[in-house]
């Protein structure tokens, strides 16, 4: 919490003009902001009744905020992005290529729903197919969600599922090894990724 405090009064001027130039090349809301699952935090109880399974979205859903990137648009159904996405601005291309679309997320560690570093979190009709088609899926959420994360710096946007299937073996790999000194590291590696491109588009 106290690095995103440093970070949104560092980034505060630069978020600024982020959402003024977003409001000014494209119509449609400065933010996007939408469901995904975080904490688990029934980590080690019992699992819920039948009657209650149904409901179980694998973790504590909350609302996650970014800068708007893509056109809007009445179909909002979940594809994977490609390189040449038309439904990316032209704005939102460049807010991607250097992650700065993320840093309203900043307000979502210091709303408890997230952490600086962990693994990304995902939207509750999506995780409810990959943890179907991906073994230890949900092992992923007994640690917060993060903005960035051992995934993240080593591996591009998600095009496939085998792209999913890889990123979670980092997040497994982080899960196991959590600690202040990796979280410390990862968020060192996340400068370059940022300013260098790596891994986006």
């Amino acid at each position: 919490m106290l690095v995103a405090l440093i970070g949104i009064i560092v980034t505060g001027p630069v978020m600024l003009v982020v959402a003024a130039l977003v409001r000014l090349t494209s119509p449609g809301p400065v933010f996007f902001s939408q469901t995904r699952v975080g904490l688990d935090r029934r980590r080690g109880a019992a699992k819920p009744p039948a009657s209650r399974r149904e409901a179980d979205v694998g973790g504590v859903p909350f609302t996650i905020f970014k800068f708007r990137t893509m056109y809007v648009h009445k179909n909002e159904d979940q594809v994977w992005a490609t390189e040449n996405d038309a439904r990316i601005t032209p704005l939102g291309r460049v807010l991607r290529k250097y992650r700065l679309d993320e840093l309203p997320q900043l307000f979502n560690v210091l709303l408890g729903d997230m952490n600086i570093v962990g693994p990304r979190p995902e939207q509750p009709k999506i995780f409810a197919v990959l943890r179907d088609q991906i073994a230890h899926y949900p092992k992923r959420q007994q640690v917060r969600p993060g903005i960035t994360g051992w995934a993240q710096i080593n591996q591009h946007y998600d095009t496939s599922i085998s792209d999913v299937r890889r990123k979670v073996e980092f997040d497994l790999e982080y899960v196991e090894r959590q600690s202040l000194m990796q979280d410390l590291s990862i968020m060192a590696r996340t400068i370059p990724v940022m300013i260098f491109q790596r891994g986006s588009w």
